[in-house]
């Protein structure tokens, strides 16, 4: 580093101790202990000379956007857009100086600035939308939701062919245009599965929530590419906007890979921003589920459904037929659990294999995926529907459910929609908790309970076997009880997996079961009443007495008797995930003082 930068941060020192100006930001925030202030990619480019990079700069508390503007003048950088969703600002720097920079006391974290990608007709009958929509009369009428994605076809017939436009607001926060469009398709495709009304096929394609309203941002440009910038100002935009457009969910069918703990990304902490405010966010899982050579791979899920405050959405298939019993995973699905921090996801499955959607005429995919293309039953100027496959399709089928869930019960927090939703999923056993989550989302169960938990006292606990009646809480498996309407755990400032309340109370659920009869004003179920799993690194254990097989390093974790994660040495340092039926699966690596080599699990 030149004598003469290291003067000016030296003199950058005394704006730090300049009292908070009016501009100061409430979101900043001090990086959690023991974490490092430059993320990984970021500390490898910082050894280099020459090139610059585009970053995330997370304040620290105090600090005042005209001193972080004109650190990153003095470091020979180019300030951008102002993120105060979290306290933080773009900038484009040059790699000599990110070191000193992330140093600077008035910085938090500094974050790579990553890229971004974009991740029906028996869709609704399978998971039981279209029994939401004729017996119950929910359609999402009412209810926001926003689709972070690349834009949108408005003059689209299943946006509008009833009269009844479905797009409250459009923001293009890549070429910064004000009338609608979507030059690469993606967005209109998840648009109408969330709320297309099927006008173009007389109703057969009409997506899960018909009746919701949408909030378009557009963060990916003509070829499916954008920044986690982008996303976070759109997040910045929901929240700023919520109360006006009544937006309650976002959609998120765009991701990127995971390089640093939920914990400190710029992206999942600005998610979290947004659970906080009362709004669920649902985020594709990722296509991640197979290695280069076709073997299943764990450790897969993108962020931001990497962070336990998201509803986190795998793929599954509905081979075709509306009978749930035929369903399976995509084989593309990510698995969890999640790089660095280890988490348990993904949280659901929903169907995300063929399915029929919007197209846009003036679009990337409408060129590039002509062979799926498909016609409507009403003369139009071309072919309106597209047939696509992945998370970022079954992840809007989720949305959808969620608006259907709200219409039903607009008290609804972001804990409790993902609680009902895992709740009464469906399970199949031969998948284990880290490839289906909760289960096969089942969107007839969850309106109907999230009806019920409304007003107890008028009905009776729609209870069903087919539900999974549990949740995945953070890494533990919880059963045995019901969900009841006033748990503290579904409180907005109780992220999800948190052991107590920030008042330091346990948290709780929902009722015990004895026996599973449950009495519904019956005591707290708590940990420890409740029947918990650790679905991440082994049984929950009583002193001696142990639920579920536990030899060596070998942790059977799932009630249904399949292997999930195969734990770390004797040095705690090696992490090796797979299962009974895969093959040699290597994860991690066995350290013994500076020398480590790869670990290798065999699956035999």
């Amino acid at each position: 580093m030149s004598t003469k930068f290291k003067r000016l941060l030296a003199l950058l020192i005394f704006i730090s101790t300049v009292g908070p100006s009016a501009s100061t930001t409430t979101a900043s925030r001090a990086i959690p202990p023991g974490k490092q202030k430059l993320d990984a990619a970021l500390k490898a480019r910082a050894t280099r000379l020459t090139g610059r990079s585009r970053v995330i700069i997370q304040t620290a508390p105090g600090a005042s956007a005209n001193s972080v503007s004109a650190l990153i003048q003095v470091a020979g950088g180019a300030s951008g857009r102002a993120l105060p969703l979290i306290g933080a600002r773009v900038a484009e720097l040059p790699n000599v100086a990110l070191s000193a920079l992330a140093e600077h006391p008035l910085v938090a974290q500094v974050s790579e600035d990553r890229t971004i990608v974009g991740a029906m007709e028996r869709t609704a009958a399978t998971v039981g939308a279209t029994v939401v929509h004729s017996e119950l009369g929910y359609d999402g009428t009412g209810v926001g939701v926003a689709v972070i994605d690349s834009g949108v076809a408005p003059a689209h017939d299943d946006l509008g062919g009833n009269g009844v436009p479905r797009i409250d607001r459009f923001v293009d926060l890549v070429n910064g245009r004000q009338d609608a469009y979507d030059d690469y398709g993606h967005g209109t495709h998840v648009a109408g599965i969330i709320a297309g009304n099927g006008y173009d096929s007389g109703g057969a394609r009409a997506g899960i929530a018909p009746g919701a309203s949408l909030t378009v941002l557009k963060v990916l440009d003509e070829v499916g590419h954008g920044r986690i910038s982008d996303v976070i100002a759109a997040f910045d935009y929901v929240v700023a906007n919520k109360d006006a457009l009544n937006i309650r969910v976002v959609n998120v069918s765009v991701a990127t890979g995971v390089y640093e703990s939920y914990l400190t990304d710029p992206l999942t902490v600005a998610a979290q921003r947004v659970v906080e405010a009362g709004i669920v966010v649902v985020a594709a899982a990722g296509n991640n589920g197979r290695d280069p050579s076709g073997l299943v791979r764990h450790g897969g899920v993108t962020a931001p459904g990497n962070a336990p405050w998201v509803l986190t959405v795998g793929a599954s298939s509905h081979m075709g037929t509306v009978d749930r019993n035929d369903d399976t995973i995509a084989s593309f699905s990510s698995r969890g659990p999640t790089a660095i921090d280890y988490a348990a996801k993904p949280d659901v499955v929903a169907p995300g294999v063929g399915i029929e959607s919007l197209s846009d005429p003036d679009s990337t995919l409408y060129t590039t995926h002509a062979q799926y293309l498909l016609d409507g039953t009403v003369p139009t100027g071309y072919r309106p529907y597209l047939s696509m496959s992945g998370t970022s399709m079954a992840a809007p089928v989720v949305a959808g459910t969620v608006a259907l869930m709200i219409q039903a019960n607009p008290g609804l927090t972001p804990n409790e929609v993902k609680a009902i939703i895992q709740y009464t999923a469906q399970v199949r056993s031969w998948y284990d908790p880290l490839t289906r989550g909760g289960g096969f989302l089942n969107a007839e169960g969850a309106v109907r309970l999230a009806q019920y938990l409304r007003d107890p006292s008028s009905e009776v606990y729609p209870d069903s076997t087919g539900w999974s009646k549990r949740i995945i809480w953070g890494n533990q498996m919880i059963r045995g009880g019901r969900l009841s309407a006033d748990a503290s755990a579904w409180a907005t400032d109780v992220a999800w997996g948190a052991l107590e309340t920030p008042g330091g109370q346990s948290v709780e659920w929902g009722n015990r079961c004895n026996n599973w009869q449950c009495d519904s004003i019956g005591g707290p179920w708590r940990w420890g009443n409740a029947f918990a799993l650790n679905v991440v690194w082994g049984p929950t254990c009583d002193g001696a007495d142990c639920d579920g097989p536990w030899t060596g390093n070998v942790w059977d974790t799932s009630d249904e008797g399949d292997t999930v994660v195969w734990g770390t040495t004797d040095e705690g340092d090696t992490v090796v995930w797979g299962t009974a039926e895969e093959d040699t699966v290597v994860w991690g690596t066995s350290c013994s003082d500076a020398d480590c080599e790869p670990v290798i699990w065999n699956g035999k």
